[in-house]
Parts: C-alpha cells; sequence; structure tokens
C-alpha cells in the first residue's frame, strides 16, 4: 500500500527531500547485508509506499509540494532532479508568490480557502496513482504560518474528503528560544486543530535534533540542512519495510495502520516520539561494533528516562516496582521524572536480528496500569540492514515525553494571550478569542491525559 507525502511550507519541504533521498539511498545500498532476493523484495516494497512509476527509469515521489513562496519549492524540485536517482512529479507542486508572514491565521484562513481547490485536486491526482492507499504523511512545521495554518486546514480538508484514510502529521517542534515572536500562539493553534483532525502526531524537537548533530554527529558549524537529515534518518528507520511477523519473509502492505493500531489505542493519546541507536558520523561507523543487548539496554534506558540520544543518559532513573501502590508509584515518578508509556513500537534492522531480546521492554511498570504489556508493546524485525548501520533499532513511543514542553508552550501562550499580545494580527483575519481559549482548553486536557498515565 501507498503513502502519499504533504510537504507544506519552507521547513515541510527541506525535510521531504531529505526524506525521500534517505529512503532512496538505503534502498539501493548495496550493504543490505542480505541475499539479493531479499534485497529486491525490500526495495520493490520501499517503492510500493514511497515512489510511483519511473519516467525514463528515474522513480517519482509520491508527494504534493505546497508553499505559498515559490523559492523553497524550486530548490527542492532542482535538488531532486539533480540527484538522478528520482525526482518529483511535474504537475505535483502548488505555489504562489506571497507567504504567510509567520501568522497562522492568514495561512489558515485566508490561504486555506482560497487554494483549498487547486490544493485538493493536486491531491486527489497523487492519490489516484496508487493501487491502494494506506493514508497520508504531512510534513510541517509548527511555528510558523504557512506549514502550521495551512497544514492544518490541509488536513481538516484530508479528514472531510479521504475519511477512511489515516493521517499522520509529522510535526517541527520550534526551538525553546524561538525563532518567532508568536511562535506559542502559532503552536497552540496548530496542535489543537490536528488533534480534532489527526490520527497521529509524530514529533521531533528542533532542540533535541540540534544536540544530536552537535554531540552524535561531531558537526561545528550546524544547518538546518544537518538537522533535515538526522531527522530523516530517524524516519526512514521507521518507515523503510519490516516483516509481517515473527518467522515471516514477507513485508508488512500497511506501514500507517499498523504503526496506528501499535501506537495509538485511544484518541486522547495521540503524541508520537521517535529515538534512534545508535546513531553517528559515517567517519566513527567505520570504527564501531555493536551488540543487541547493548543497544536496547540503552534504548529503554533513553525512553524511562525521556532521553533523545544514547549520550548523557540518566541511569538513576527506575522503573517503580511492579505491583506497587499507584499513588506511591505516581510520587516515584514524580521525582525521578520516570517517563510511562501508553504503547511502544521497537523496529530492528540489521544482523543477527532473530537474537535480540526485548523482554526489557515488556514490563509492565513501564506503562499505565490500564494497558497489559502484551497490548502496549510490539516489535518489527528485518534483516536487512539501514543506511550501512549493521545494526539498528528504532524506538516510536506514545509516552510522557512531550508534557514538559507543551506545558511550556501552552504556559508561553497563556501569559501572551493574557495581556492580549499581538491578538489583533489573528482576529483580523478570523481566529477569534474564542478560538483561542478553546486550543487552550483542549491541549490543558491533553497534558492532563499524559499526567494521569
Amino acid at each position: 500500500m501507498s503513502i502519499v507525502t504533504v510537504q507544506l511550507g519552507q521547513c515541510g519541504n527541506q525535510i521531504g527531500f531529505e526524506v525521500f533521498d534517505a529512503l532512496f539511498s538505503d534502498s539501493h545500498c548495496p550493504q543490505g547485508l542480505c541475499s539479493k532476493r531479499e534485497n529486491e523484495a525490500y526495495q520493490a516494497s520501499c517503492k510500493e509506499r514511497f515512489f510511483s512509476e519511473e519516467e525514463n527509469g528515474v522513480p517519482i515521489a509520491r508527494a504534493v509540494l505546497v508553499d505559498m513562496e515559490p523559492k523553497v519549492i524550486n530548490q527542492t524540485l532542482s535538488k531532486a532532479a539533480q540527484s538522478g536517482r528520482w525526482k518529483y512529479g511535474q504537475c505535483s507542486c502548488f505555489c504562489q508568490k506571497q507567504g504567510s508572514g509567520n501568522n497562522w491565521a492568514y495561512g489558515y484562513s485566508v490561504h486555506g480557502p482560497r487554494h483549498e481547490e487547486s490544493i485538493m485536486n493536486l491531491i486527489q491526482k497523487e492519490v489516484e496513482k496508487c493501487d491502494s492507499l494506506s493514508g497520508f504523511f504531512i510534513i510541517m512545521s509548527m511555528a510558523g504560518g504557512t506549514g502550521s495554518g495551512l497544514g492544518a486546514f490541509i488536513t481538516r480538508n484530508l479528514q472531510d474528503q479521504y475519511s477512511n484514510s489515516l493521517k499522520m502529521n509529522h510535526i517541527i517542534w520550534p526551538y525553546g528560544t524561538g525563532e518567532v515572536i508568536v511562535q506559542n500562539y502559532n503552536s497552540i493553534l496548530t496542535l489543537s486543530h490536528l488533534y480534532r483532525s489527526s490520527d497521529a502526531l509524530l514529533v521531533h524537537e528542533n532542540d533535541a535534533l540540534h544536540k544530536i548533530c552537535a554531540k552524535l554527529m561531531n558537526i561545528k558549524q550546524i544547518s538546518f540542512r544537518d538537522i533535515n537529515q538526522v531527522l530523516a534518518h530517524q524516519l526512514g528507520s521507521v518507515f523503510q519495510p519490516t516483516y509481517s511477523e515473527e518467522g515471516s519473509s514477507h513485508y508488512r502492505r500497511n506501514p500507517l495502520g499498523d504503526l496506528m493500531e501499535n501506537l495509538v489505542p485511544h484518541p486522547e493519546f495521540k503524541m508520537l516520539g521517535v529515538r534512534n541507536i545508535p546513531q553517528m558520523s559515517e567517519h566513527s561507523l567505520a570504527y564501531s561494533t555493536f551488540t543487541w543487548a547493548g543497544l536496547l539496554k540503552h534504548l529503554r534506558q533513553m525512553l524511562i528516562s525521556n532521553a533523545k540520544m544514547e549520550e548523557g543518559i540518566d541511569w538513576q532513573v527506575r522503573p517503580p516496582l511492579s505491583g506497587a501502590p499507584t499513588l506511591g508509584k505516581m510520587s516515584v515518578n514524580k521525582n525521578l521524572h520516570f517517563n510511562t508509556s501508553l504503547a511502544n513500537l521497537v523496529i530492528l534492522r540489521g544482523k543477527e536480528v532473530h537474537s535480540a531480546d526485548l523482554g526489557g521492554f515488556k514490563d509492565p511498570a513501564l506503562y499505565t496500569s490500564w494497558l497489559e504489556p502484551d497490548n502496549a508493546f510490539n516489535m518489527w524485525k528485518t534483516q536487512r540492514a539501514f543506511n550501512r548501520y549493521e545494526k539498528s533499532a528504532a524506538l516510536v513511543s506514545n509516552s510522557q515525553f512531550l508534557v514538559k514542553p507543551l506545558d511550556m508552550i501552552v504556559g508561553k501562550a497563556w501569559n501572551m494571550f493574557a495581556s492580549k499580545a499581538y491578538i489583533h494580527q489573528y482576529t483580523k483575519f478570523g481566529i477569534e478569542e474564542e478560538d483561542f481559549l478553546d486550543s487552550f482548553t483542549l491541549l490543558e486536557q491533553v497534558v492532563a491525559s499524559y499526567r494521569n498515565l
């Protein structure tokens, strides 16, 4: 089954390019450490998901590119075409001459309705090229104007027009120090609208990605491209094909459906985060060896201590004792910032993958009391190595990892709102104070629900 990717705004288009490039590079990587037949099946599965039939032998990304300024889309198209390995379709873009000026209301209330028909037609054409549609993967930032405002509008339209197809929004969480004065307003409006119309929100935080570039990749002058490549690596390690079940050599057909089924057990909880191990520069990779036991021990501790990378993990954080009274469990959690999970999916790729022991992720103490570990934990595997890593593991988790950042953004937005700062920039495009209050209410409920896991 195929996934149609919708790239929105500068951020969405730049990330989208890196994601397709990473997927293509990996599926054509000669060092897959598996048989030729297996490699061909992997390539075919990746192609069915993300690329449509070739034009003169060049695969075309199943994507629609949307931005309100032409510059980034033109750069993205030409970078893909210059690679000579894959490209975007000639008629898969929509751009205008005037951006949204970092104003969520302008993206949502002006650009959205004005260009709705053209954009939805492009998406429909892309959907018609799929033999069967797994769903939509929508890449957008949360803090700007076009990606966030128009992104929320398009997601709502997809929900109306393709109510039976799954929608996963990939959201870039802004730097805490902030690039845009109204980013907290834009963020709460984006999140609250997506919570109503999307099936899952896969979140990457700019601050965490920046740290990975600095500490693990040893990059001195970090650019957005570096950050986007780390991100694309993490997404690739989740979305590339894996076997449908233990012992099977068939690849799973419905990646989005399987992700949602494993990770979103209740519509109140739809925030997903990704962690990867190992992640390092190519230079270091050549000198490194890994065992599954070591990788999984680190990955589990990254989960429970809410660390985004394997460096600087807090090993003091321990799961509360199973069977301890819930009240006690709560207070222990508070002291040590234990990250309780609702659902986890571990994806293993590479050598001797069947010997990996995942028992540590089945500990009931890791999960909320109303789900059994059997229902809350899943694993996917393939012997095909990913991106030249002999062994690698990805963890997608639905956990309390965003409680603090979300609480902070809501708090900052509320402080500005209480003094009516910049509200006029939104009301003049039809977003009323009532809409802000609805957003605050919804997100405070989300924070409370995750806190109580």
